[in-house]
C-alpha cells in the first residue's frame, strides 16, 4: 500500500462565497426569467464538486453540460430532470442512457430528434439555429413530424456576439422570437452572460450564465457585478542567486542586468499558465509584484524576488487571475482562461 499522498504544489481555491454572489447578481439582472447554470468542462475547469453544490443552494435549477460524460459528476449533487446535456443524442445508446437517468438531451437536429423519438421520447430541450450556425434545427425544419412530435422543456437559442455591439444580436433575438411563435415548449432561453447584459428582450424565461459565475466579465454592464472566484497559488521549489550576464529559462530570452534573487516556481504551461504570460505577467507576495523572468516551461516559471526578499523555498506566492485582465495581458479569452487549467491543482 502506498503512503499518503503529499500535497500538491498548486493550489486553486474556490470561493463559493463569490460564486454565489455571481449567481445571484446574474439572477437579479435576469429580471423575470430564472437563472441556470452552465457548467460544462467541469465548472469551465474550477471543478464540479465544488462548484455544483454552490450554485445548487444558492438557488439554480437549471444546468448545461455539454457531453455525456459530464453526467454522472452532476447526478451526486442535483436532481436529473435539472440537466440538460448540450451536444444531444448521436446513438441508440445515448438515447437509452438519457431514458434512464432520466436527464435531458438538447435536441439539434432533426436526425437527434428521430433518434429520440425511435427511443420512445420523453422531456427534452430543442436548439433553434438563429444565426450562429452552430447548433440547432433551421426555420426549415420546424414543421418536421420528429420535432413536432417533441415533448420540449426549453426552447433554446445561443447567441454569437452577444459581448458586442452587433447587429447580429438584434437579428438573432427576432429569430429566436419566430421559433418561440412556432414551437411550443415550457420555458424558452436565449441569453448566456453576455446576453443578460443586452436587457430584457433577451431574457425570456431561463437564461444561461457561465462565464460570468467564475468571475468573467465579457460585457462592461457586468463589471461592478461580479466578482472574482478562482484564487490560484503555486510553491517556489528553489530560490537562485543570478549574477549579471546570466540568462533564465529556454532559449536564453532573459538577460540578468544587476545582482538578481529569482524564484523557481512550481507552475508551468502543463497547469494551463501558457507561455503568453511570458515577459509581462507577474507572480504575487502580499501585495507585492514578483515579475516573470524568461519563457515559461512545462512545469516552471521563474521570477523575480527582489520586492520580496524574505521568500524563501517552499513558501506559497500568488497568481493573480482577474480575468479580464489576464485577458487583456496574455491575448487569451477569459474562457480559455479558466478551462485550460490543468489537473495537478489541488482544488479546495
Amino acid at each position: 500500500m502506498l503512503p499518503k499522498q503529499p500535497a500538491s504544489s498548486l493550489r486553486l481555491r474556490l470561493d463559493r462565497s463569490a460564486l454565489s454572489h455571481n449567481w445571484r447578481a446574474l439572477d437579479r439582472l435576469s429580471g423575470g426569467a430564472r437563472a441556470g447554470a452552465a457548467v460544462k468542462a467541469n465548472a469551465y475547469g474550477l471543478g464540479v464538486d465544488l462548484a455544483v453544490p454552490t450554485l445548487r443552494d444558492a438557488g439554480a435549477r437549471d444546468f448545461f453540460i455539454a457531453h455525456w460524460s459530464e453526467v454522472p459528476a452532476l447526478l451526486k449533487h442535483v436532481a436529473p430532470q435539472q440537466i440538460s446535456v448540450l451536444h444531444g443524442p448521436l446513438t441508440a445508446d445515448d438515447c437509452a442512457f438519457a431514458q434512464a437517468t432520466g436527464v435531458k438531451p438538447v435536441i439539434n437536429s432533426r436526425f437527434q430528434a428521430k433518434l429520440w423519438r425511435e427511443a420512445g421520447n420523453g422531456p427534452c430541450d430543442l436548439m433553434v439555429d438563429t444565426g450562429m450556425n452552430r447548433l440547432g434545427i433551421s426555420p426549415a425544419d420546424f414543421t418536421d413530424a420528429d420535432i413536432a412530435g417533441l415533448d420540449i422543456d426549453i426552447l433554446l437559442s445561443h447567441l454569437a456576439s452577444a459581448d458586442d455591439e452587433s447587429p447580429l444580436n438584434a437579428a438573432q433575438l427576432a429569430r429566436f422570437g419566430h421559433a418561440c411563435a412556432a414551437l411550443p415548449a415550457r420555458s424558452r432561453s436565449l441569453a448566456n452572460s453576455a446576453g443578460i447584459a443586452l436587457g430584457k428582450d433577451y431574457l425570456f424565461d431561463v437564461t444561461r450564465p457561465g462565464l460570468s459565475l467564475y468571475g468573467g466579465i465579457p460585457r462592461p454592464e457586468l463589471a461592478g457585478e461580479i466578482r472574482p472566484v478562482a484564487v490560484i497559488e503555486a510553491a517556489i521549489i528553489q530560490c537562485r542567486d543570478l549574477a549579471p550576464g546570466e540568462t533564465v529559462g529556454y532559449n536564453a530570452t532573459f538577460t540578468v542586468d544587476r545582482p538578481m534573487r529569482a524564484g523557481i516556481v512550481s507552475l508551468g504551461y502543463a497547469d494551463g499558465f501558457l507561455r503568453a504570460w511570458g515577459g509581462k505577467g507577474a507572480l504575487s507576495s502580499d501585495g507585492a509584484k514578483l515579475p516573470l523572468l524568461g519563457r515559461v516551461s512545462m512545469d516552471m516559471v521563474a521570477v523575480d524576488l527582489a520586492a520580496a526578499p524574505h521568500l524563501k523555498d517552499g513558501d506559497w506566492i500568488g497568481v493573480p487571475y482577474a480575468l479580464p485582465e489576464a485577458a487583456q495581458l496574455t491575448g487569451l479569452s477569459q474562457y480559455e482562461l479558466l478551462t485550460i487549467l490543468g489537473q495537478r491543482f489541488e482544488r479546495t
